[in-house]
């Protein structure tokens, strides 16, 4: 699998696990699509500062449709197609997290950029539900009919990342994927980096953003709704 060629050196293994070969990673990708440099170089970046803090992390590429999960050790579990916001852009509007989904404007209805800490918790109308960011009320779940003029399982497995946005905000993937990778993966939580639609890396991951540059030679809570 070429994203495990590509991230083969960022796992951080001990001398017990040499012992044990990790399993081989979950690999959804449409056969051909790459994964891009910046997506591989903020893995590396993750782990040897050990931003994620040694909990397992997941890099969101909204740009290219894709998710990337790691474990706490660095070592990549899987990667897949996924589904984001309808809406191009970075903000959090301001109380959506209260809003049904039908009152969620069509500008509104977008994947927030950044680094976000989350874990699974109590939704108001999804059950347990594994959370990206509580305050935006954006999690991750497996796509299901819904909506059926939506399409969301037939552009979920489309080749091209190009109709891939098309929820309220939250983050699909295939069931399998989630049963497989996600839901064993955050069990206990970990940390989540989604990257930017417009806004610039500096402004989104500003540590990593100055070290890529260095590295360059240049100069330095209770039940909510889920948004689906």
């Amino acid at each position: 699998m070429a994203v495990a060629l590509a991230c083969a050196g960022i796992g951080t293994a001990s001398a017990e696990d040499a012992a044990t070969p990790p399993a081989a990673a979950v690999d959804e990708l449409p056969p051909g699509q790459a994964v891009s440099d910046t997506v591989i170089e903020l893995a590396g970046w993750v782990v040897a500062s050990r931003d994620s803090e040694g909990y397992p992390f997941a890099i969101m590429d909204k740009a290219a449709a894709q998710i990337l999960v790691f474990g706490g050790d660095g070592r990549l579990r899987g990667a897949a197609p996924a589904l984001f916001g309808s809406a191009v852009g970075d903000h959090i509007a301001p109380g959506i997290a209260g809003l049904a989904l039908r009152e969620i404007p069509g500008r509104d209805r977008t994947t927030p950029a950044g680094r976000f800490v989350g874990g699974f918790g109590p939704s108001l109308d999804a059950g347990r539900v594994l959370w990206v960011d509580y305050d935006s009320a954006v999690s991750i779940h497996p796509t299901a009919t819904g909506v059926p003029a939506e399409r969301r399982p037939e552009r979920l497995a489309s080749p091209s990342p190009d109709d891939n946005r098309v929820t309220h905000g939250c983050i699909n993937v295939s069931p399998g994927f989630y049963k497989q990778v996600v839901s064993q993966t955050f069990e206990r939580g970990g940390v989540f980096y989604v990257l930017p639609d417009n806004a610039s890396l500096a402004e989104t991951f500003p540590e990593f953003a100055q070290s890529r540059t260095a590295a360059k030679g240049g100069g330095g809570k209770g039940a909510g709704r889920a948004r689906h």
